[in-house]
């Protein structure tokens, strides 16, 4: 799992402020660079193509396989393929062609977290879940280390071309990984069987003795991989289920919305490649591990909700640091204070969030109700993050993080409200739906 989160973290950073890093020393616009952004919209939906990857066997690799491995092998090689012709490719001369490359490494990487998210809840019991997820998150930031700092040092000794081949060659440790891991054992879907029969029995249902044709069974097969993970969802949360579905698509958007725009931010503001590095991504890596570690122990010590709260608040006041740092212009100890305070925030957070989102999941449709609530939390922030360049193009940088702030709000409102409405089913005060 460590190696798996490795190759799953790398082209992360590598299609969003890697990216915006390289073509902002290209003088490519901040307009054209904000819309850089859209293409981290791939990551979330792939809620749409989850079922897919559950459950569709294919050619030769399957079988040679297995289904998990298969898929992610698949989404490594699209992931290595997208990269090298990064490298090869002038921005300059062919933008469209360049983000069309971009995007189809975002979607080999979102095929693959998909994929791997399922081999981690079927490669072993629940018991050892948390060990499964532990090294994985350790491994995905490990890598964002490297697609980030690493990137930009080869960048700064080297050139942006010679980064991103390299950054191709390294994802031969997810590749080596697919053939040392064993396929693990399907999921079994017994208690959930009365609930796609019932599915079935009313939105496709079969007259006696028929016999289902090629279109009736894909009909049938849609049904069961995409209908039924969403009616459990919402018979399991009633009518609250659409707050909680509000809270998962704004809680990152402040932070997301922000995010492409720091580097060119540090960039503008006189910051040197190495001196972002050294600060904003060695620094910034372990103080993100360690907000992760008080968030978990502030979950155990308090349960989710205070914690995934005061995560909220603390984002909040983050995107205001650094509005304060684009009044103090580039002065290395403020660049530390706000790098320290935006990723301990944001490890602190997404521990807490991640930890509410885990109660959330039923395990028989783990795959796809993961990934709808993973593409969920993303999606509105990488949408916003479309149109940061052209807010700071219109005012400037620090009015544009005010702004990011301030989009927090709603969020920090919904986490309260749910929190709310659970202590009042604890209590047994809730009213019936």
């Amino acid at each position: 799992m460590l190696f798996l989160g490795f190759a799953a973290g790398l082209p992360l950073l590598l299609v969003f402020s890697t990216l915006s890093a390289w073509l902002r020393e290209l003088e490519v616009s901040r307009s054209a660079i904000g819309f850089f952004g859209w293409v981290g919209i791939t990551y979330s939906v792939k809620v749409f193509w989850a079922p897919v990857v559950d459950r569709l066997q294919l050619p030769l690799l399957t079988k040679a396989l297995g289904k998990r491995r298969a898929w992610m092998l698949l989404g490594q090689l699209g992931i290595a393929l997208g990269l090298v012709s990064m490298a090869l490719v002038d921005p300059r001369e062919s933008l469209a062609a360049f983000a069309a490359i971009a995007v189809l490494v975002a979607f080999s990487s979102s095929t693959q977290d998909i994929a791997i998210d399922a081999y981690r809840i079927e490669a072993v019991v629940p018991e050892y879940q948390g060990a499964m997820s532990a090294n994985y998150i350790l491994g995905y930031r490990l890598a964002m280390l490297v697609a980030g700092a690493g990137a930009l040092y080869v960048a700064e000794l080297s050139d942006w071309t010679t980064t991103y081949l390299c950054m191709a060659a390294l994802m031969l440790v997810g590749v080596i990984t697919v053939f040392c891991i064993a396929e693990p054992e399907a999921i079994e879907r017994g208690d959930t069987s009365a609930l796609e029969n019932k599915i079935l029995a009313r939105l496709s249902p079969l007259a006696e003795g028929q016999t289902p044709g090629a279109f009736l069974r894909f009909r049938r097969w849609f049904f069961v991989a995409m209908v039924c993970p969403f009616v459990d969802f919402f018979e399991r949360n009633g009518r609250f289920a659409v707050l909680i579905l509000l809270l998962i698509g704004l809680y990152r958007l402040s932070d997301i919305t922000m995010g492409i725009m720091a580097n060119p931010f540090y960039l503008d503001l006189g910051f040197s490649k190495i001196e972002i590095a050294n600060i904003g991504k060695v620094f910034g890596f372990f103080m993100t591990i360690a907000g992760s570690f008080i968030g978990g122990v502030m979950v155990v010590r308090f349960g989710v909700y205070r914690p995934m709260i005061a995560g909220a608040v603390l984002v909040c006041l983050t995107n205001l640091l650094f509005a304060w740092l684009a009044h103090l212009g580039p002065e290395t100890y403020g660049l530390a204070i706000v790098i320290s305070a935006d990723n301990l925030s944001g490890g602190f957070a997404n521990a807490a969030f991640i930890a509410y989102l885990s109660g959330l999941t039923n395990r028989a449709y783990t795959a796809t109700q993961y990934a709808l609530f993973s593409s969920l939390m993303t999606l509105p922030g990488k949408f916003f993050s479309g149109f940061s360049g052209l807010i700071v193009d219109s005012v400037d940088y620090m009015w544009f993080f005010v702004y990011a702030a301030l989009m927090g709000i709603p969020a920090i409102y919904l986490a309260w409200k749910i929190k709310r409405h659970k202590d009042e089913i604890d209590a047994g005060l809730s009213k019936s739906d």
